[in-house]
């Protein structure tokens, strides 16, 4: 079931990952957004690497992190891949 927020682009949905924040009408988490921005990339350039979303959408998204951090900055630690089992030889940068 699709519950709505007090904001207008995040909702939560039971059946998409387990009632986490995302934004309404996709499957993508607040969280992704957040780390995104996180690495540096400008809130107006976060739609050429996820063309789905609006920019409304992403400050949307930034304005929910504003106001939720903790639970956000949970869901990215729970979510984090430990850097063990990163394979060197897999990521290319």
């Amino acid at each position: 079931m699709v519950q709505a927020t007090e904001y207008l682009y995040v909702v939560r949905d039971d059946e998409i990952l387990h009632g986490e924040p995302i934004i309404r009408g996709t499957r993508t988490p607040v969280r992704a957004i957040v780390e995104t921005w996180r690495m540096g990339i400008a809130p107006e350039e976060i739609p050429k690497g996820m063309p789905h979303l609006t920019l409304g959408q992403i400050f949307g998204a930034l304005t929910y992190y504003s106001d939720h951090q903790d639970e956000i900055n949970q869901y990215i630690e729970k979510n984090r891949i430990p850097d063990e089992l990163i394979d060197p030889l897999v990521i290319d940068l």
